[in-house]
């Protein structure tokens, strides 16, 4: 008989989406885990491409390819996972979060670590996902920009404001005085226009040509409920917390609903950690490249405990296993 291993309910494996990828992530992860080693090869064959050399190696243009990005991003975040129950398992453990989210594109490695998809699965539908988004943002260009110093409520009156029968408006709420919009070109402009007149302390438009997370996905939206039709999901072994409305999901319906409407909804990512935090979580572990959802972490309330596993690879799993344990139980 298999052994039942009660939930850390304090614990939550958060996942990271696009902006975290970088050449060479995984690379070192590759080398001195099996587990990872064999995970990226995996991906390789499932793809029929060298997704492993590109992660490795890049060219850094072609990683950052929307339709390259979300799959890269997603396997290496994967490939951290494996690594990470690999060293546990071998010092007698074994990891089983309360609670699983991420951020966009990390929804899909949330629902893929939680059980609801398998590997291949989520794989190859984060690969249409990509493409899915390249071919809407050329039909109905966009763009995006992030606001910083002002609040969300602020930046929404300023959306609504700019908008003027267009569409611009929220895309991720990330933490207090970090918001990104996402919409149409004229009213971005616009909007970013009244965010610098309304005393916000940066205003940067990103190098990415989608409104992502917002109607003008309306298409990859509806491509995307096409394919996650056609998969038997199965119930997540502990809950989801979703970007759409920071909800707990905790059955398959829940999580198909979610995946389904994530590129028409903003990321409400602060609200999504705060529902953590108040059903109990009180260590958030960030798993794939970069720490990214650690810092955001941080901001939102500083008494939480929040690593990247990517920051230290030997020692978080191994002499520091006791203390992460400590505070997840």
């Amino acid at each position: 008989m298999d052994q039942v291993v009660k939930p850390w309910r304090k614990l939550a494996l958060i996942f990271p989406g696009q902006g975290s990828q970088h050449v060479g992530m995984g690379q070192r992860l590759s080398q001195v885990s099996r587990a990872a080693h064999d995970l990226f090869k995996r991906a390789d064959e499932v793809l029929d491409t060298q997704l492993s050399k590109l992660c490795f190696e890049g060219p850094a243009e072609e990683l950052e390819q929307t339709i390259n990005q979300q799959p890269a991003t997603f396997v290496t975040s994967i490939a951290w996972l494996e690594a990470m129950r690999e060293r546990w398992t071998a010092a007698g453990r074994a990891i089983e979060p309360g609670m699983f989210a991420g951020h966009s594109l990390g929804e899909f490695t949330a629902a893929v670590a939680a059980d609801s998809l398998t590997f291949e699965e989520g794989l190859l539908l984060v690969k249409e996902r990509g493409i899915l988004m390249e071919e809407a943002g050329r039909e109905f260009p966009g763009g995006m920009a992030s606001i910083l110093g002002l609040s969300e409520e602020q930046v929404a009156q300023i959306c609504e404001e700019a908008a003027q029968g267009e569409y611009v408006g929220m895309a991720t709420a990330n933490c207090e005085g970090q918001n990104v919009i996402s919409g149409a070109l004229k009213p971005l402009k616009r909007a970013m226009e009244l965010a610098e007149k309304a005393g916000a302390r940066r205003v940067v438009k990103l190098p990415i040509t989608i409104g992502s997370h917002s109607p003008l996905m309306a298409k990859a939206s509806e491509g995307m409920n096409r394919l996650l039709q056609k998969l038997p999901m199965k119930d997540p072994r502990n809950p989801l917390v979703g970007n759409v409305n920071a909800d707990l999901l905790a059955t398959q319906e829940q999580v198909y609903t979610e995946l389904r409407d994530q590129l028409l909804s903003g990321v409400k990512w602060q609200k999504s950690v705060e529902k953590m935090r108040d059903a109990g979580v009180d260590m958030f572990m960030e798993v794939g490249p970069g720490n990214v959802l650690t810092r955001l972490v941080r901001r939102i309330d500083y008494s939480l405990n929040s690593l990247s596993v990517s920051d230290d690879y030997e020692g978080l799993l191994s002499e520091n296993f006791a203390t992460v344990e400590a505070a997840a139980i």
